[in-house]
């Protein structure tokens, strides 16, 4: 009987896409580079698409490529292309050619309810109203965020204090973005990729446990993530 070394499955995976639209790929890179000093941890070694739909001419892949490496960001592919040449062009600097799905249809977004009237007044503290979609990054420096809405996922939502989502944790939630070990994460409903408080965080396979699909509060203590019901 023959040996059965591999095993071809399907499977789907959240990658982050990065939209450019500048040819210069030294702007492209610093640009990167400002995001990534947000949250470090966040992106290091984190796979990456590229959307080159708004670039006016194929970019040189292998330059682009490098750039992103150098950022400790792995590129696994493009989308975007408009032609067959930029797809081969893609494809010999070893980058995927990767077809956009479609869009899904939002739900109309209607305000929670439960929302303290005191957390929408604290000073430094921002509110997005409405879902982060997929794809999106809401960050909130120097202050809190307040999300009235669920994070879907492949979104981001980032502040240098504590982070307040009024719906599902679905996507990437960073709190003390510059190091604040008191901050917190609070959300109606955990079914995170990765949260973190101050550099500290845990992917989507060690949230699975009892707090799933919970409304709970982060934080750290002892430079461990715990984990406890609202």
């Amino acid at each position: 009987m023959a040996e059965q070394g591999i095993e071809l499955k399907g499977s789907s995976f959240t990658l982050s896409v990065v939209h450019i639209a500048d040819q210069d790929i030294n702007i492209v890179k610093r640009l990167l580079a400002e995001k990534i000093a947000v949250a470090p941890a966040f992106f290091r070694a984190a796979p990456l698409v590229i959307n080159i739909e708004k670039l006016p001419h194929t970019p040189d892949f292998y330059a682009l490529a490098d750039a992103l490496r150098e950022l400790d960001l792995v590129p696994v592919g493009i989308t975007g292309a408009k032609d067959d040449a930029t797809r081969a062009a893609a494809r010999a600097a070893g980058l995927a050619v990767i077809s956009s799905g479609k869009a899904a249809v939002a739900p109309a977004y209607t305000e929670p309810k439960d929302v303290p009237t005191e957390l929408l007044n604290l000073p430094n503290t921002k509110v997005h109203r409405g879902p982060v979609r997929s794809g999106q990054q809401v960050y909130a420096p120097n202050g809190s965020l307040v999300v009235l809405g669920s994070v879907s996922n492949g979104a981001e939502v980032i502040a240098d204090d504590s982070v307040h989502i009024y719906g599902q944790l679905r996507g990437r939630a960073v709190a003390g973005a510059k190091g604040n070990e008191s901050a917190r994460i609070y959300c109606q409903q955990l079914m995170a990729e990765l949260v973190s408080v101050a550099g500290h965080y845990q992917i989507s396979a060690g949230l699975q446990g009892e707090h799933w699909e919970q409304a709970i509060t982060i934080s750290l203590v002892d430079e461990q993530l715990t984990l406890d019901r609202l």
